[in-house]
């Protein structure tokens, strides 16, 4: 049997062993993007992470804004990095920030009408030439399957993050 048909339990050295270079790889995809993402944005004054905020904005169900909570677990980032971010962002008018109407304490994000005309007109053009170039050789097919197992491992490691969460918390007790 070939290892591509092969099952593999997690007990065999073998899988250890793909999954060791599995995550490596994810790890160097996070990095290369982050460096060539940029690259294709930065003339239009972003970042990858300014990107990720504004796309994130962009959604029709959060027009009306969105908590800084809310958008750190969206971006799967913690709320000190997103707040350098956001300030940025705010003090280059690409967003902004007002008072929750249903939570005094909370202010929500909303992109500006200046970071929404930034991100569709000036860089989506941009995210798509990425995509087009990064993406090569991948069929709707192959990305459809990378994407079901992304999120295979995204859900196991948001389900980890919990567990480890909950453990650090119960420690505190």
């Amino acid at each position: 049997m070939s290892l591509s048909t092969k099952t593999l339990e997690h007990n065999d050295p073998a899988w250890y062993s793909l999954a060791n270079r599995m995550f490596f790889r994810l790890y160097q995809c996070a990095n290369i993007l982050h460096k060539t993402g940029t690259r294709a944005v930065e003339d239009v004054g972003l970042t990858t992470q300014r990107w990720a905020v504004l796309g994130a904005l962009s959604r029709p169900e959060v027009a009306s804004g969105i908590s800084v909570g809310d958008l750190a677990t969206y971006l799967k980032v913690s709320r000190q990095s997103l707040s350098g971010i956001t300030k940025r962002l705010e003090d280059d008018g690409l967003i902004e920030s007002a008072p929750d109407a249903t939570d005094g304490r909370s202010r929500l994000f909303r992109l500006t009408e200046h970071g929404r005309r930034t991100f569709e007109h000036d860089a989506s053009p941009l995210i798509e030439q990425f995509y087009d170039t990064a993406a090569s050789g991948l069929s709707i097919e192959g990305m459809s399957h990378a994407i079901h197992y992304i999120m295979t491992l995204l859900e196991n490691m948001e389900a980890l993050d919990e567990v480890q969460r909950g453990a650090t918390s119960d420690d505190c007790e």
